[in-house]
């Protein structure tokens, strides 16, 4: 049995660290800070951060296939020239709601970009409930609307089958299931994989590994628990010295490396004093588990 070792790699004060994603060709971790509101790029070789300020919250940051990024920002979808530093709305979602905004999403393995919506926090965690939805960009731009009367939209990830898609809509405090159609992107046949115990936290971002376990980001429960989604039992738990866990995504030398964010908003003086690490990120390796390499929007 290898031994766990978590370590910070990017010290910081995010306030809301989210959406990491591990882009292969530059050894670089692509993440949101959805309050600061901005986008950084890790690069784990030089240890240096690029950052890029945006218009409003950003939810979510996935790469496109055909250069940059698209993300859910405020409540449109919009592509990002990095190198130009330039945002370019591609659609709105949530037209007829004026409190919402994006929080996560991710790329299926068909290159369709899913990501949900939730009311925009009175203070953490404390919202308007069932004014989110769960929408995807299609290749095309189209969007499709697959969820609706969510409380705040969440971690997202599919099989390594692509049968499978899991959820979360954080104030349930559990991990749901959907049959997945991978030609149609639709999702059917809802059900519940695994509920969070008390002391677990607030289910957040998640991600899957090559065996089809799930990794989820606990906030509030300083810690990644992971599930075996078959039979709903919690394998392992990874303790991390912060409390507001987001979420989470393997990155690294053959994908072996879980990398996590982590938040500081609501923190007052004394919480920050306690947790000096509060918003910075995460790498824990000797897991012993590889992680499958992200998608990347088509369109």
């Amino acid at each position: 049995m290898s031994s766990i070792k978590v370590e910070c790699v990017v010290k910081a004060h995010n306030e809301i660290g989210e959406g990491p994603v591990w882009e292969e060709k530059d050894a670089t971790l692509l993440y949101v800070d959805i309050y600061g509101p901005s986008i950084s790029r890790w690069n784990s070789l030089t240890k240096e951060t690029e950052r890029m300020s945006t218009e409003t919250y950003v939810g979510c940051v996935v790469p496109r296939s055909s250069g940059g990024y698209v993300i859910g920002e405020g409540t449109r979808f919009a592509a990002v020239d990095w190198e130009k530093r330039s945002i370019t709305t591609i659609t709105h979602v949530d037209t007829e709601k004026s409190n919402t905004r994006f929080n996560d999403g991710k790329v299926d393995p068909a290159g369709r970009f899913f990501a949900g919506t939730m009311a925009v926090e009175v203070r953490p965690t404390e919202l308007e409930r069932k004014q989110g939805s769960l929408y995807a960009l299609q290749p095309d731009h189209s969007v499709v609307k697959h969820l609706d009367q969510v409380d705040l939209s969440n971690g997202l990830d599919w099989s390594p089958d692509h049968h499978i898609f899991y959820y979360i809509d954080s104030l349930k405090y559990m991990v749901e299931a959907f049959d997945y159609d991978l030609q149609t992107g639709g999702i059917s046949n809802r059900r519940m994989v695994y509920r969070l115990k008390e002391d677990e936290g607030i289910p957040d971002g998640m991600c899957i590994d090559a065996e089809g376990k799930l990794w989820v980001a606990c906030y509030n429960g300083g810690r990644v628990i992971c599930i075996d989604p078959q039979t709903g039992t919690r394998l392992q738990t990874v303790q991390l010295p912060v409390a507001k866990i987001t979420s989470c995504c393997f990155g690294g030398k053959n994908y072996s490396d879980l990398y996590i964010t982590s938040a500081t908003k609501g923190m007052d003086e004394e919480a920050l004093a306690k947790q000096p690490e509060a918003g910075s990120i995460f790498k824990v390796t000797g897991l012993g588990v590889k992680g499958i390499p992200s998608y990347s929007f088509s369109g």
